[in-house]
């Protein structure tokens, strides 16, 4: 699973340890959950098993499943630490995998001007929606089509920087600023995929399944996997963003990315494709109830046999929450969104890549004890693609329900 041309994680972590050995006094917290369901899943083959389904399950013969999830933090100082995150699961190849592993700089001021800075290998700063420990939601089980796919295909391996400036009227204005290499798939999965909806971020040494349609259809040998954290081009890319945060308002924020890939460059294995995009999100809360929402449109580009294609994509989403200690109902939590998501192969006015589909989904959780939420979910979609024609679906426009009931045990 190790392989010598991805982003060497674990030297990542060995560096960071070594910058820690010498300080006298270290504080070192484990934390993370085991996490159960029981899923009612759509026949088709989900995309991890290389079919076009758009959810994490789907054509599996279980019906439940299990992962676990662990984040170590080595406290150096007040304003210094190093962290790491990892996952084991039933999907994953080698049984455990890396999300994360970085170490963090901020300054402990509140007033004025603050700072931050990360360094290694993790999440870009662009969801308003994922701010839960690996990439995950406080509010549904599966995040929107935006988060599932920036969890799904990027991840900073490199330095992200945040200067804050601290208003006693105004509020927080931020300036954020990322440079990062080993990204040049990114972009991949949406043009041959399209958008998916699913809780389960890559892991940073994992090669992601292809869909087998798209491979057939461009004659290319199946199954075929990508590495997506992977450097090919020796080309540095960059994001950057600005956010304003006001206390009993909310927080807006902008953000601009591209990989700079080079839509030409390949290795044996995987092909660099260029890939960058707005996105735009808001956040406020009323009273006991929380809403969000976000807007993300980009491009992603390949040079295959010659000649480039490029595909156009952007999705939306609003999510609202409600916390029902307002009726009664303490330690109860309800939340609904609607998704909307759309892609475009460009230069082709009927191409299968073409996806338009909608996507709607209910979550009530219960979180009684500090170590114990259970969830219950039902997520709804519809998506037209003319690539379904390819496994059965004339019409090219597929209706996928899944229901899940899950018990998350932290500690």
């Amino acid at each position: 699973m190790f392989k010598a041309r991805h982003i060497n994680c674990a030297a990542v972590t060995a560096i960071i340890l070594a910058v820690a050995a010498p300080a006298k006094a270290l504080d070192f917290d484990v934390s993370g959950y085991g996490d159960f369901r029981a899923v009612s899943q759509p026949a088709m083959a989900g995309w991890l098993q290389g079919g076009l389904g758009k959810f994490r399950y789907g054509g599996s013969n279980s019906n439940l499943h299990a992962q676990g999830l662990a984040q170590g933090v080595l406290h150096l100082s007040d304003d210094f630490s190093a962290i790491t995150v990892i996952r084991a699961d039933q999907e994953e190849v080698g049984g455990i995998d890396v999300l994360e592993s970085y170490a963090a700089w901020h300054s402990i001021s509140d007033d004025g001007l603050g700072w931050s800075v990360k360094a290694g290998a993790f999440f870009p700063t662009i969801s308003l929606e994922n701010d839960d420990l690996g990439w995950n939601s406080p509010y549904t089980l599966t995040p929107s089509a935006i988060n599932s796919w920036i969890g799904e295909e990027l991840r900073t391996i490199g330095s992200e920087g945040t200067l804050r400036w601290h208003t006693a009227d105004a509020g927080t204005f931020s300036l954020m600023g990322a440079v990062d290499c080993c990204n040049d798939p990114a972009g991949i999965l949406m043009a041959d995929r399209g958008w998916a909806m699913d809780d389960r971020p890559t892991g940073l040494f994992e090669r992601v399944r292809l869909p087998d349609a798209t491979l057939k259809l461009f004659h290319l040998p199946s199954p075929g996997r990508t590495g997506m954290f992977v450097e090919i081009d020796h080309r540095v890319g960059f994001y950057g963003g600005l956010s304003w945060q006001m206390p009993d308002i909310g927080k807006i924020s902008i953000v601009r990315y591209e990989n700079h890939g080079n839509p030409a460059a390949m290795t044996v294995n995987d092909t660099a494709w260029d890939t960058k995009f707005w996105s735009f999100g808001a956040r406020t809360q009323v009273g006991r109830l929380v809403l969000i929402a976000q807007q993300l449109s980009g491009y992603t580009a390949v040079v295959s046999r010659g000649a480039e294609t490029a595909t156009k994509f952007q999705a939306g989403f609003l999510l609202a929450s409600y916390d029902l200690g307002g009726i009664g109902l303490e330690d109860w939590r309800a939340s609904l969104r609607g998704d909307l998501f759309q892609t475009r192969r460009l230069g082709v006015i009927t191409s299968p890549m073409n996806e338009d589909g909608h996507a709607e989904t209910a979550s009530l959780s219960w979180q009684g004890f500090d170590w114990l939420r259970i969830t219950g979910e039902a997520l709804l979609m519809h998506s037209r693609r003319g690539q379904y024609a390819a496994v059965g679906v004339p019409s090219g426009e597929l209706d996928q329900n899944q229901l899940q009931l899950d018990a998350r045990l932290f500690f």
